[in-house]
Order: structure tokens, then sequence, then C-alpha cells
């Protein structure tokens, strides 16, 4: 029998979420937990399955580097060469400016999703081979895989098309089977797999909608959001109105079966660390305190709490404080001012997702310097602010809000689903007259009303550039600084290191290989 090498990650911690799993497991030393001696009890399924959503956690940077970075939200301002706080950009500014290639690829080695694809693949395989877990998890536990698998394939197909299709585990301790020697299959084939990936979750799931450990476990919602995810891309290229209705049908089905689910009153409270496992979110990468911080946003997008205090808040008339503003990362990549300036003033995801600094002058007036995103504010702890705000996959607006572009793709008023979520953005200051749909100018264009409303409401969440691609090709040149002679950058290139260690894998085309 093969052995493979079993990675638990830190995942045993999420199980402390759940009162149900509580208990002492039975394992081996991590070093040692391998094929031969896993897979024995219930109790090391749930610690495996821990383990998987740890590893997507761990994925997080890179899906909101694929999905966000390249578009219109963060660049440096005209004029300057580093961030407003003096703080140099160390290559982030490559994705903006569409300047990648593979010695400087944004992103390599495929995101690392091979890895947790390949313990995917092994749970699916051992699920499937067992009596010792209870049908009931067994079956949700497949649902997950399945969901989760399709999850990760989707991102692949989006950001470099043709990739490695793996469904079997592979063995070793590397666990990267990008590096298999091993050709890329067509994306059409990769697509097919989402697909079929995605019945099968739906399938396990069966008629179990809940949710496990505050929705930072993948459910039938997670699925079913993913599924409309995929049938809206692929209704915007073919197949328009039969893609649009299944897209439809899947959120619609959230809607019936899960009612629970409805937009907060207040933006902010969305993603607050008080308000985790809230009604508005379907599913989320979960961080806690003395557990996890979401590293990645004080590492690039927030700035050195010396350096803003040379800065000031116009709103509050005061200057920057670094034991108040005590963001303690590194600005590498900004917000820019236009994307700021772009929100309505009363729209309340304006002040909740970015948090512009300005100079003050001799006059005693203010001009904006820059602005970065404070959408992740965390929680102090003995002086130091840490960011262990949840953060969002799936949520109710992003229902409501393809589900506005699944009517608008089959003919249907997207009336009500974008005045939802316009209403609870401007609240007490909402007048429908001037700012419902269709009484803004770009609602003369619906497929650019909902875009602008996904900008506004997803800024931070990793959806921008994959919203701009799903609705085709023309947004993404009218959007961000990629023209349309450079049409093969709408795909990311492959790594110089991925390329040797895999000779039958082939460059992107368009970009250069060697």
């Amino acid at each position: 029998m093969k052995k493979y090498t079993i990675v638990i990650f830190a995942g045993l911690l999420i199980l402390g979420l759940s009162s149900s799993c509580r208990k002492q497991l039975d394992l081996a030393p991590v070093s040692s937990v391998t094929d031969g001696n896993f897979w024995k009890t219930a109790d090391q399924f749930d610690s495996f399955v821990a383990g998987v959503h740890t590893q997507f956690r761990a994925n997080n940077s890179a899906f909101q580097t694929l999905g966000e970075m390249r578009a219109d939200i963060f660049a440096t301002d005209p004029g300057t060469n580093g961030t407003f706080t003096g703080e140099a950009t160390q290559g982030f500014e490559r994705l903006w400016t569409q300047n990648l290639n593979l010695d400087n690829p944004g992103i390599s080695s495929f995101g690392g999703f091979y890895t947790n694809i390949n313990q995917l693949n092994l749970l699916i395989s051992k699920l499937n081979s067992t009596d010792i877990v209870s049908a009931t998890n067994k079956n949700y536990y497949l649902g997950i895989a399945y969901g989760m698998r399709a999850f990760y394939y989707f991102q692949l197909y989006r950001s470099w098309g043709n990739v490695i299709i793996q469904t079997e585990p592979t063995s070793g301790s590397t666990l990267n089977i990008s590096n298999l020697a091993k050709a890329a299959s067509p994306a059409a084939d990769v697509l097919a797999l989402i697909k079929a990936d995605i019945d099968k979750s739906v399938s396990s799931f069966g008629s179990d909608y809940s949710f496990r450990n505050l929705k930072s476990y993948w459910s039938k919602s997670a699925t079913l959001m993913l599924k409309a995810d995929v049938y809206l891309w692929t209704a915007h290229r073919g197949n328009a109105a039969a893609d649009a209705a299944t897209a439809k049908s899947a959120l619609t089905d959230i809607q019936t079966n899960v009612p629970a689910l409805q937009l907060l009153p207040k933006y902010s409270d969305v993603f607050a660390t008080t308000t985790k496992g809230n009604n508005e979110m379907i599913f989320v990468s979960h961080y806690q305190f003395n557990e996890a911080t979401m590293s990645f946003v004080q590492s690039s997008f927030v700035p050195q709490s010396g350096l803003i205090s040379n800065f000031y808040d116009s709103l509050a008339n005061r200057q920057f404080s670094p034991t108040i503003d005590n963001w303690g990362g590194l600005l590498r990549a900004p917000v820019r001012i236009a994307a700021f300036r772009a929100f309505n003033d009363k729209d309340s995801r304006k002040l909740a997702s970015i948090q512009p600094a300005y100079q003050k002058l001799a006059d005693g007036t203010f001009k904006i310097a820059g602005c970065f995103t404070d959408k992740y504010q965390g929680e102090q702890n003995a002086g130091a602010r840490l960011i262990t705000n949840d953060f969002p996959i799936y949520r109710y607006a992003d229902l409501l809000l393809m589900l506005a572009e699944a009517k608008v793709a089959l003919g249907e008023s997207p009336v009500t689903e974008l005045n939802l979520v316009r209403a609870r953005a401007f609240g007490a200051n909402y007048d429908a007259t001037t700012q419902g749909f269709p009484n803004q100018t770009i609602d003369a264009n619906p497929t650019e009303a909902i875009l602008q409303e996904r900008f506004f409401e997803f800024v931070f969440e990793g959806k921008r550039w994959y919203d701009l691609r799903r609705a085709g090709d023309s947004f993404v040149y009218e959007h961000t600084t990629l023209p349309a002679s450079q049409a093969y950058a709408l795909f990311w290139p492959v790594d110089r290191t991925t390329l040797t260690n895999n000779r039958l894998l082939v460059q992107t085309a368009g970009y250069a290989s060697f």
C-alpha cells in the first residue's frame, strides 16, 4: 500500500470552536503521521477536515492577490514612486501595472493550491472507503471536499486556464503536485471537473444546509454560491440564458432553504471581530485571538504606526497617533485616491473600507496624501493591533449582487437586489429617487451598475479582478491598466521554478518561457 504523508497543519485549533469536537485526539506525533497510522478513528477524520480548512486559510493572501491586485483598487498615485508614507512597493506595482513575467509572476507555484488539493484528494479517497465516520459526517465531509476542490480549480481555471488536473492523492513529503512530471489539461477539461465536483458536493450534502464552526467550514450554501459564480462566468461566454438560469436557481435555493441569511443593518458590523458567524456571512476563513491573525494585511496593506503619525484624519481634525492608529504594518499596496473618491460621501462603505490620510497645510486646510484599506481593524492587545477579523469568501451581499447579475442576463430587472444593497450602504441617507436603481446615471447600463456596486461592496475581499474578467474582456480593458493589445495577460504567467521542475508544463501563451 502507498504511504502518504498526512499534513494535519494547525487545524486542530479550529476544532475548539465546536463543543462536539473537544475530545482528546488519539494522534501520533505530526512528524510521524502517515497513511499507515492514521484514519483509524472518527476523530482523526475530524482533525483532518479541520486541517484542510486551516490550509485554505493559509491561501487567503493568494486568493486576494489573484482576485483583486491587478484591478483598479490598489496603486501608487500619479507622480509618486512609492507609497504616500514613503515605503517601497517592492514589486507589488507589477500587479497593477500588468508587468508580470516568469521571474516576476505575481503568484508562484499556482498559489500553492495543489498542496491542499492533494489533501482533499486524500480525504475523498479515505471517506469513500471507510465505515468509521458516521453517515452524517461522511456526507458532510464529502460535500466539503468536493466543493473546496472545485473552488481551488476555479481559481486555477480563471487565472491560468490550462492547469494540471489531479484527482487522486499523490505520495511524498512535498505534497506539491504542480511539480509532477505531468502536463496541464485544457481549460475546458478543468471547467468540466469544476462542474462535476460541484454536482458531487451538492449531492453529498443532500438536504443538509447547516453551518459549522461559525461558518468557517465549507457548507452546501458555499457550494451553491460557487455554482452561481461558475455558471455566471460561463453565461457571459455563451449559453447565456441556460447558465444564467442555473446560477439564479442556485442562489434562490440558498434563499429558500437558509432564510436566516440577510444583510446586517450596519455595513461595518459585517466584518467586526465581535460579530463572527453573523447572519450575512456564508463562508469565511476564521481567525481568532491567540490562534491566528491575518498577517498578510499587516505585511503589505497598512502603514507603519510611526509613519502614519505624520498625517491627519481630516474628519476628526486630528493627527494620527501611534498608540491609537497602531497598524504596525508595511504599506506596499496603497489604495488609489481615485478609488476612494469614486464612493459617494454618504455611502457608509467608503470610510468602513478605506482610510484616507491628509497633510495639514499651513492655512489649516487639508490635502489628501493617500489611502489604505481599513476594513479589517482587528483588536487591541497589550498595545498592539492584531488583525483577527474573519476573511469573507462568500456573504449574502454577494448572493444578492450575483442574483442581480443573473437576472440581467435573463432580461429581468435587478431592482430588488441592487436596492437592498444600496439601501444598506446609505442607511438613513438613502433616497431611492436618486440612489436607487434605475435612478443613478450608471444604471443605464445594468452590467456597469452591478460592477460598480460590487466594487464598492467588496473592496479587499478578492473580487474585483474576477468580477471584471467574468463580465467580459472589454470591462478589464476599460477599468484597469491592461490594454487590449496585451490580451494574453488576462491570464497569469507560470513562474520559472515551476517550469523548471516540471518540464511537461508550458508557459501561459504570450509570456516568455525562458
